[in-house]
């Protein structure tokens, strides 16, 4: 019970609180247009816009309604419609929002195309963008931006200049094209450098700082806003408070809660505007909860229902009073004031006919039933906010209430309508991937108590059934599925898109007659794998040890793998993990042809090696090739031609930006020189430029590039290092992937061989899959830990001595190179061969 608890304590967390604050520069200055003359009806117009801005949506929508009856003049008219499509929007009104807009646009192309009709254009084409971005159409929302950009830069309206290339930058990354939206954020920080009006500077950089941290540049975010900061001190305690709140959020996801703390405090103390202060207050709170310092925690909870109480009812009352509840939930025990909080949340919203912000707080108070486990009042309320959610086509709200269904069948034994409930939650998640970007993008910094939990607990109930039921091939199919998708998922939101678009390739049609497939899965209380072998019923088992455990178990075998000596703890940890994986399925395995195992790891296992479990006698690798693939996501597996063994070598031998020097790199160069025909760029002639000119004039199969690296859960920390920068992992794909304009073929085979693991990161391995994906090659070798020394440029020339001479697979090539060491007396130990790992294809 304490375990369920804690989630849904988490899960609203800071992110709705910053909704206000990530809300796009457009929506800011949407009120900045004037209207090409004064008309009798610009008191009910400003009326509206006041109730908008108050988030009194279906007030603001009654005004205009009734000043669009009234209205004569045609530019009027289109302004008014324009502001109702943003209203109908807020309210989840799709329709009504997308014919109000197409008819504004059609006002004002009729219209004679006077400066202030351009202007009024502009700022329905940012609203329409808005419209299509929240309905997932980015590329047509990034188009229409760039329309509005080009009206607004015509006209010299710099306010309106910079919120369309914000909106472009937002779109520009939910496509995934990650560099031009750098450019774009560029753009605009000149911009804001040169504008003399400081009221304008602070609010764009503001704005600019939260568009960047949800784009995960954090460092660049915190760098921002500390500018705006800086100016914002003298101008308004107001702009002040607004700009300490981001800071606060930024350090918040930079996971920096002691500095997030500090800044919310000064918001507070800061803050001229009673929501201004409650939102810092709220997020304070949540803060000092997550620090344990509980007896603060208590006080300014009481601050803050006081002050909650003198606030007009609004989207942000609500969310900070939902927000308010799940706190005093944790600090005082007492579910009845949270109820109560939670209930007057719903009346609010109902009053206000925000359906988007009932559904959210009649979501949380049947939360709070179920951590009461009263389960008919939870479940009849959480149907109610599904069917809310349902009703406005919000799924990015709907699946958090599908899942909440299934904990409450779950916790009461109804096993099949919990599978149910599970089931569509993962359906909505699927169908919602690069939404949850483009819709709501402050998901991704609570993805793993948000997102992660709902695959996790759906495939524990699909493969336990029930008491004494053993799973159909269906479900283990289903759950092999969902495993996939979540790696999908994490891939996702590491990336901040969803960059696996119509990659998928299903294992029936993959030709693997020689490879099993084994699906590991962490689940809180047990290690349940599933097994593929082939021409095969899927098999699985299971081992009882808690997550806990292995994790700390996975996190002292890397530790002993990394020592340069043999240790008996090393190899008993070894064999252990060895035990939960392989042991089980030791005699199928052995009295099939199977050649290669084809890992699909999951969590901390991917940051061990395979090749070093260990049998008691063997190595893993002594008995099988080992590929890694996340989700069998290849690029048309097939075999690597002899003929086609073309190679671009990059290397740094001298030391860069502030990285230690490679000596043996040169070694390594050479020796993949003596093997196949090679081009090669080395110190000075490796930079970025000159790599992606190499690509894009010849055609390499193979890319190696034999510098510094590091692999980590963070994209903007995952780069590999050229003579002139670190490029990230992001600039990688444009680096690698231009030549798509030359030719159809992708990179058979990037090899990474001086590259890590983020040190104390226990999800860094999702940087290496970051990496092989935004390569577009086939196949990606890497070191999960980096050895400059004779034992990688020897380990390098037999793999592909063994690739140029023989017909083997790249995982038996890999192999082969590993066992070279092995047997050599001076490279026994695992540090010296186990640290290569091939993603991707195996063939």
């Amino acid at each position: 019970m304490a375990r369920k608890k804690s989630k849904f304590i988490r899960r609203i967390g800071v992110f709705l609180l910053s909704i206000l604050l990530s809300v796009s520069l457009t929506l800011i200055l949407q009120w900045h247009v004037v209207q090409a003359s004064p008309t009798p009806h610009s008191q009910l117009i400003q009326q509206g816009k006041e109730l908008y801005q108050e988030q009194r949506y279906i007030e603001a929508v009654n005004i205009w309604q009734a000043a669009l009856k009234a209205e004569t003049d045609v530019l009027s008219q289109a302004m008014v419609l324009n502001y109702l499509s943003l209203a109908y929007q807020e309210l989840g009104q799709w329709q009504q929002a997308n014919q109000t807009i197409n008819s504004s646009l059609d006002l004002i192309r009729k219209s004679t195309q006077t400066k202030p009709a351009k202007l009024i254009l502009a700022q329905a084409l940012n609203t329409q963008g808005s419209l299509q971005l929240a309905q997932g159409k980015a590329q047509e929302a990034l188009n229409t931006w760039q329309q509005a950009t080009a009206i607004y830069t015509t006209a010299g309206n710099v306010q309106g200049r910079i919120g369309s290339l914000i909106n472009q930058a937002q779109a520009q990354q939910a496509l995934g094209l990650y560099l031009q939206a750098r450019k774009t954020l560029l753009q605009i920080e000149e911009v804001l450098e040169q504008q003399p009006d400081k009221q304008l500077q602070t609010t764009g950089l503001r704005s600019l700082g939260n568009t960047l941290r949800l784009l995960g540049a954090l460092d660049d975010s915190q760098r921002i806003l500390q500018r705006g900061l800086n100016i914002a001190s003298g101008i308004s305690k107001h702009e002040l408070s607004q700009t300490l709140i981001s800071l606060g959020n930024t350090a918040y996801a930079q996971g920096n809660k002691e500095t997030a703390l500090k800044y919310y405090e000064q918001a507070a103390a800061t803050a001229t505007i009673p929501i201004t202060q409650v939102q810092a207050q709220i997020n304070q709170l949540n803060l000092l909860i997550a620090t344990e310092q509980r007896q603060k925690a208590v006080s300014l909870a009481t601050q803050v229902q006081q002050n909650l109480t003198k606030l007009s009812p609004s989207r942000t009352t609500i969310y900070a009073s939902i927000n308010l509840a799940k706190s005093l939930m944790q600090v005082t025990k007492q579910p009845e004031q949270s109820a109560k909080l939670l209930a007057t949340a719903v009346r609010q919203a109902s009053s206000l006919g925000d359906r988007q912000a009932e559904s959210y707080a009649l979501g949380y108070l049947g939360g709070m039933y179920e951590q009461t486990q009263q389960w008919s009042n939870a479940q009849q309320l959480t149907q109610q906010a599904l069917q809310l959610a349902q009703a406005i086509n919000a799924p990015e709200i709907a699946y958090q209430w599908q899942w909440q269904l299934g904990r409450i069948f779950k916790a009461q034994g109804a096993i099949k309508p919990a599978t149910a409930a599970y089931e569509v939650a993962f359906t909505t998640l699927k169908s919602l991937r690069s939404d949850l970007v483009a819709i709501n993008s402050d998901i991704q910094f609570s993805f793993r108590e948000t997102v992660e939990p709902v695959y996790r607990e759906y495939v524990e109930l699909l493969l336990n059934p029930g008491i004494n039921l053993e799973p159909t091939q269906q479900q283990l199919k289903l759950a092999r599925q969902v495993i996939e998708s979540l790696q999908l998922a994490e891939l996702d939101n590491f990336f901040r898109s969803a960059c696996l678009q119509g990659q998928i390739v299903p294992v029936e049609e993959i030709q693997q007659s020689a490879a099993a497939l084994i699906y590991p899965i962490i689940l809180p209380d047990r290690l349940e794998v599933i097994l593929s072998l082939p021409q095969q019923t899927l098999r699985h088992y299971a081992t009882n040890i808690s997550q806990n455990e292995v994790e700390q178990t996975i996190e002292q075998l890397r530790q002993n793998l990394e020592k340069p000596y043999t240790t008996p703890e090393g190899k008993t940890l070894s064999a252990k993990v060895y035990d939960w994986l392989i042991r089980p399925v030791e005699t199928q395995l052995s009295q099939t042809q199977v050649q290669t195992l084809v890992f699909v790891l999951d969590g901390s296992l991917r940051n061990v090696p395979m090749a070093a479990l260990y049998d008691g006698q063997q190595y893993l690798v002594e008995k099988y090739s080992i590929a890694l693939t996340p989700g069998l996501e290849l690029l048309g597996p097939r075999p690597l031609r002899q003929s086609e063994l073309k190679t671009l070598v990059a290397g740094l031998t001298e030391a860069r930006h502030g990285f230690n020097s490679l000596p043996n790199v040169g070694e390594e160069l050479k020796a993949v020189e003596s093997q196949v025909p090679t081009q090669v760029l080395l110190n000075q002639t490796f930079t970025s430029s000159a790599l992606q000119k190499q690509i894009e004039s010849l055609p390499f199969s193979i890319v190696h590039l034999a510098t510094h690296g590091q692999f980590s859960s963070n994209v903007e920390e995952t780069f590999v290092l050229a003579w002139d920068k670190p490029v990230k992992v992001n600039e990688l794909k444009e680096l690698l992937r231009n030549r798509n304009q030359t030719t159809s073929e992708p990179i058979e085979l990037l090899v990474l061989s001086a590259c890590e693991t983020a040190a104390g990161d226990k999800r860094a391995a999702l940087g290496l899959a970051g990496i092989a994906i935004q390569a577009g090659a086939r196949s990606t070798l890497a070191s999960l830990w980096s050895l400059d020394d004779e034992s990688g440029a020897r380990l390098v020339s037999q793999f592909y001595k063994e690739l140029a001479t023989k017909q083997v697979t790249k995982a038996e090539a890999l192999r082969q190179a590993q066992l070279s060491l092995l047997k050599d007396p001076d490279y026994r130990h695992p540090i010296y061969w186990a640290s290569y790992v091939l993603l991707g294809n195996w063939l």
